[in-house]
């Protein structure tokens, strides 16, 4: 095609895989909007990247509150491999360091499970009410 081709978008196909059973549950929108959630990473606010999200409208950022990093999955995993992996190891550099990270990665991902939380909103409304009222509410 040349540059100049353009091509419709009569549809916008949505295919979320459901990891478990290997089920799509699909369906079609006219064009939908992209809504990512996000840390509080220095470079998910760089002003490259909010330039990039005004030139694409239909792509929004939201953040998490700050210090809630257990509401993050990614932070779990991190804090499992250090204890896992990391934590009372020595390590002659760093390229043994990054090995055995990666060996702990990918013997997590042979036997992956989902994360389980273990309490329930009604057993830890302090933490969340402290939560929201560092961050507001409009992450």
């Amino acid at each position: 095609m040349t540059h100049h081709h353009k091509r419709p978008r009569p549809t916008t196909l949505f295919a979320p895989v459901q990891i478990a059973s290997g089920k799509v549950h699909g369906h079609c929108y006219p064009r939908c909007e992209l809504h990512l959630i996000l840390d509080n990473y220095g470079t998910h606010k760089h002003p490259k990247v909010r330039e990039w999200l005004e030139a694409h409208p239909r792509i929004h950022f939201h953040f998490m509150p700050t210090s809630s990093s257990w509401l993050n999955l990614a932070e779990r995993w991190f804090r499992l491999i250090i204890y896992q992996a990391i934590q009372g190891g020595s390590f002659d550099g760093v390229p043994r360091l990054i090995r055995t990270t990666m060996s702990c990665l990918h013997g997590w991902s042979r036997d992956a499970k989902p994360f389980r939380w273990l309490k329930t909103l009604t057993e830890s409304p302090r933490r969340l009410r402290r939560v929201t009222q560092i961050s507001g509410t409009r992450h």
